[in-house]
């Protein structure tokens, strides 16, 4: 918080939810929720205890039993109920959204709708969490049965708070599994309106949610014994942590969705206007470049590299940036000052690297500028393997455009990072974006598109980028345990 932050009202202090109670924290502490754009106090937060937390996770593990014997398609009712009452409050959930993580209104229209659909998607699911009969001998039967794991952990990020607290909650509650949340300390406010909805929807105990800090709540959730199966989205220094944290008190199932340096390759067919097009929306400005899933380095074929740089720059050059609220703004401030000063360093690094800034990389100018975590939106040019830019996340907005010339040394230049999110590939030949799709090495691929999401589809990623995936039929199942059944039964009947 700002020495001299002014109090802007938009959310004054507001409450988590325990056993179906909406509360403080027994410690009496308090977070402050800081609107980027101006550094002026929106509003606070409880800053949750581990007693807060153990206190969670006990009212989760009371109601389990409970909310595994529901039926399944009560428990998809409820979360359709959930969807239903969230598009009620879309209006308060957007303009929370939008004041607390900095992302524009146009962008996190999305995210609310994107969200619910979700949740219709996997309440539609819920007698999908089905066993199978085995013949593995001629007089036996051999059966399975899926079962939920009892308490469910989720720790989230800032960059889509909304989206992914209300998302994240529904294949575990489908599946039978009750569910404590932590939001991200840096964007906690609109988690805080799902907490409401949750306690009208909800038996106590089966979704709690508790805002804190990572270091104290979040480490006890990992910790806790009871936790048997836990989920991350995040960094990839902190996903290595909650792994080794999460194996010091018991054995978990974790499933982590973590960072991306992605790729997006374009063949020398490619039309050149699309592909400028593309490579914008694919570094997700609207979100100030912080999405896991953005295409931060451009790829280009020396065919077309002159031509396609010079129509990214003019692009990225006229997007408007200013206050997020605003329906015509196309990029705001970053979510914190941290998170600022981190970016400022990986410019600062490329430039000592040797690659070539052709537009941004600074503060804006202006008196709407002074205050708040402004940046402008950034390409670099000539960027090479060997530099920090080509191979670490900035999660911000930088884009690192490279040319390219050898289809044999294409695929290792691409494959040639820690990370394997995602890919995008932007050819006219069918027959070269199959085979390249096929060896790229990342786990959610778009031919001749990026940046979206399909219901249904498994979003996640390979080597760093985290393990399991979301947003499809195998989340749903990853929150199941398989118990085998063998009836053995007589040769022959009596």
């Amino acid at each position: 918080m700002s020495p001299t932050a002014t109090y802007a009202g938009t959310a004054p202090d507001r409450l988590m939810l325990i056993d179906g109670k909406l509360c403080a924290s027994v410690g009496d502490g308090w977070l402050t929720a800081i609107d980027p754009s101006n550094e002026n106090v929106l509003g606070r937060v409880p800053e949750a205890t581990a007693e807060d937390v153990e206190l969670a996770v006990a009212a989760a593990d009371r109601a389990a039993p409970a909310w595994a014997a529901t039926p399944a398609l009560e428990r998809g009712r409820l979360v359709r109920e959930l969807a239903r009452r969230a598009l009620e409050r879309a209006d308060e959930l957007l303009e929370l959204e939008v004041r607390d993580t900095g992302n524009t209104r146009r962008r996190m229209v999305r995210d609310v709708t994107m969200a619910t659909d979700l949740l219709e998607y996997f309440a539609g699911l819920a007698l999908e969490t089905k066993g199978e009969t085995i013949p593995s001998t001629a007089t036996g039967l051999h059966l399975s049965v899926r079962e939920p794991y009892g308490v469910v952990g989720r720790i989230l990020a800032f960059n889509h708070p909304f989206y992914f607290a209300a998302s994240r909650l529904a294949a575990p509650l489908v599946a039978g599994n009750t569910v404590v949340l932590k939001p991200s300390e840096e964007a906690p406010l609109s988690t805080t309106v799902l907490a409401e909805l949750c306690a009208e929807v909800f038996p106590p105990g089966v979704v709690n949610i508790v805002t804190g800090t990572g270091l104290v709540a979040g480490a006890a959730l990992v910790r806790h014994p009871r936790v048997k199966r836990l989920t991350f989205i995040g960094s990839v220094p902190t996903g290595r942590a909650i792994q080794r944290q999460a194996a010091e008190s018991s054995v978990k199932h974790v499933s982590l969705e973590l960072g991306g340096k992605n790729p997006m390759i374009v063949f020398g067919d490619a039309d050149p206007e699309k592909v400028a097009t593309a490579a914008v929306a694919g570094m997700n400005f609207g979100h100030q470049g912080q999405s896991c899933g953005s295409t931060s380095r451009l790829l280009l074929h020396e065919d077309l590299y002159d031509d396609v740089l010079a129509r990214v720059v003019e692009k990225v050059t006229a997007l408007r940036l200013g206050d997020p609220t605003r329906d015509d703004t196309d990029m705001g401030p970053l979510n914190n000052a941290r998170h600022l000063q981190n970016v400022k360093s990986h410019i600062a690094a490329a430039e000592q690297d040797g690659a070539r800034l052709v537009t941004g990389g600074r503060r804006p100018g202006g008196a709407q500028f002074e205050r708040g975590f402004w940046l402008q939106p950034t390409v670099f040019a000539d960027v090479t393997p060997d530099m920090r830019l080509f191979r670490s996340e900035v999660f911000g907005p930088v884009l690192a455009v490279s040319r390219w010339s050898d289809d044999d040394d294409l695929l290792a230049v691409a494959n040639g990072v820690d990370y394997g999110l995602t890919a995008s590939i932007w050819t006219d030949d069918l027959n070269r974006a199959l085979v390249t799709a096929r060896a790229v090495q990342a786990g959610y691929v778009w031919i001749n598109g990026n940046s979206s999401h399909f219901p249904g589809t498994s979003f996640g990623g390979r080597k760093e980028s985290g393990t399991g995936t979301e947003e499809g039929l195998d989340e749903l199942l990853s929150f199941t345990e398989v118990k085998t059944i063998n009836i053995v039964l007589p040769a022959q009947l009596s």
